[in-house]
């Protein structure tokens, strides 16, 4: 199954980002560049680095300038996260570009590439939530508030692959279609903000 591979390599992403807990560490990707795999090992590592430049930048005392060099950072890696989306959702219309699409069949409301996103944000929120369900320096009513939460995230988990599976499967039997859209992300567009290419005049 697609979900289970996808969320034992974001795992592995968020267990070897963790070894050192540093934003400017470098992406060491063990997988081979023309397999799935590395894409989606790409793909979590970007969302977890993101994950913590949203963490950095909530710090009531960081310096202004610094604050801004960071927005700009994480402004950037919204635009990779957006790529990686597009990258994965070419690998799947290459996959079932062969299908015969049955005449009843429906399009879905997210493509494939975008559910796997979210399933890659889960594993950071469980991986982080559980950190939180464990600390040995939080009070029990911490500790239980989280691992009430953790719950519900696993459950989240376990619904959420069996939906992009079963996505997977009817877009494989021709019961529904993949169609996407390229994202047309505005503010990073010198052509398309209106602060952007006012300053280019």
């Amino acid at each position: 199954m697609f979900s289970k591979l996808a969320y034992s390599v974001f795992e592995q992403s968020i267990n070897d980002y963790h070894k050192y807990d540093n934003v400017d560490q470098p992406i060491n990707n063990p997988y081979s560049n023309d397999t799935f795999e590395h894409l989606l090992y790409l793909k979590n590592w970007i969302d977890t680095v993101q994950w913590h430049f949203e963490d950095i930048i909530r710090d009531p005392n960081i310096d202004p300038v610094e604050a801004l060099k960071l927005k700009r950072r994480i402004d950037a890696s919204n635009q990779e996260r957006t790529d990686m989306v597009e990258f994965i959702d070419s690998f799947f219309l290459k996959k079932y570009s062969e299908v015969r699409v049955k005449d009843s069949a429906k399009i879905n409301s997210e493509s494939p590439a975008w559910a796997f996103d979210r399933l890659s944000i889960l594993a950071l929120k469980i991986y982080h939530m559980n950190e939180e369900a464990t600390r040995k320096d939080a009070s029990k009513e911490h500790i239980s508030n989280c691992q009430v939460k953790l719950n519900v995230l696993l459950e989240q988990r376990s619904d959420l692959t069996t939906a992009i599976d079963d996505l997977l499967t009817d877009i494989q039997n021709g019961d529904k279609y993949m169609k996407v859209y390229k994202q047309m992300k505005m503010y990073n567009d010198d052509d398309l903000n209106p602060i952007l290419y006012q300053n280019k005049k």
